[in-house]
């Protein structure tokens, strides 16, 4: 029986997209809601070629896809395994791996995870509307725990103590509200105060650690400090909810993808912050989310890996 009504879980969105039809159709919809528009000349009068499920621009002549000007544009992997894979990694609260990806798609693992890179890349969200009331800000460190390193290896990379050898990332967080990542070069004044500038309405009241580095926030917000040597809550004062998105950053990065580039650490940023950010919505709203985001963006092969061939 051919399902109507559209998927709610994983089961049936596998189910209902397995119909290539339902797949153009849904992201035709979701990319032209006031009709098919040529992606090369912007022309409205086109016709559906529906054996090959393209459509042919009348004044311009081209044909085109709902792929064409998108992230799936040149991918030989269907529509069918593309949502279903976008479903999987936009409900997935820890993550999933490319292997994984691979294995349920029947793809191999390294189209998987150029896929999942795509999609991540969708997931990215910027907006100029600043943070305000109340906002938490935080530091943390990624990389790999020196006891878990072999020697030779540990001593090539651990040069210090604390953060040295990993890659230092601040959160702003929004009381009630979103969080925002960025991976900064370094945990100095400067690139701390500048990041709260950046992304905090000036006036807003900030709650972060003891760091030295935060000294002077006073100047432009309500500093609140706790000083976590002494406690972790004071009344009002705590980072606690900036500190529970490490966790489960963490707990994605540390038990899911076990290793992470550091220049491509800002992707599995932006996968994390999308689903934190809509954790009170529902696996639907967050799958046609991602899928709206497909349009419009590009990333290729060799844009990803730095390749210059």
């Amino acid at each position: 029986m051919k399902q109507e009504t559209f998927p709610n879980t994983l089961q049936e969105a596998i189910l209902y997209f397995a119909d290539p039809e339902n797949c153009s159709n849904f992201l035709a919809a979701l990319r032209w809601p006031d009709g098919i528009t040529c992606p090369k000349c912007e022309g409205k009068k086109v016709s559906y070629l529906s054996t090959r499920r393209v459509w042919k621009c009348k004044e311009c002549k081209k044909q085109f896809s709902v792929k064409a000007g998108t992230l799936m544009e040149d991918s030989a992997i269907g529509l069918d395994k593309w949502l279903a894979a976008i479903w999987l990694i936009a409900n997935a609260k820890n993550g999933i791996s490319s292997h994984e990806i691979g294995r349920s798609l029947g793809v191999t693992q390294k189209s998987a995870w150029f896929l999942l890179h795509r999609i991540r890349l969708a997931m990215q969200t910027g907006t100029f509307e600043k943070l305000s009331g109340e906002v938490e800000v935080d530091e943390t460190f990624i990389g790999g725990k020196a006891r878990n390193m072999h020697k030779h290896v540990r001593a090539r990379k651990i040069k210090g103590t604390g953060g040295a050898g990993k890659t230092a990332v601040m959160g702003l967080l929004e009381r009630h509200g979103e969080v925002r990542t960025k991976v900064i070069p370094n945990v100095r004044r400067r690139a701390l105060y500048n990041e709260v500038k950046r992304h905090v309405e000036p006036g807003a009241c900030v709650f972060t650690d003891a760091l030295p580095s935060y000294n002077g926030l006073q100047a432009d917000y309500t500093h609140n400090v706790i000083n976590h040597a002494e406690e972790y809550v004071k009344g009002n004062v705590h980072t606690n909810g900036v500190e529970n998105f490490w966790s489960l950053l963490k707990r994605s990065i540390n038990g899911t993808y076990i290793s992470v580039e550091p220049f491509h650490l800002f992707r599995y940023l932006d996968e994390q912050s999308f689903r934190f950010n809509t954790r009170k919505r529902n696996d639907t709203y967050r799958f046609i989310e991602t899928a709206k985001a497909l349009t419009g963006k590009r990333l290729t092969y060799d844009e990803l890996t730095g390749s210059k061939n």
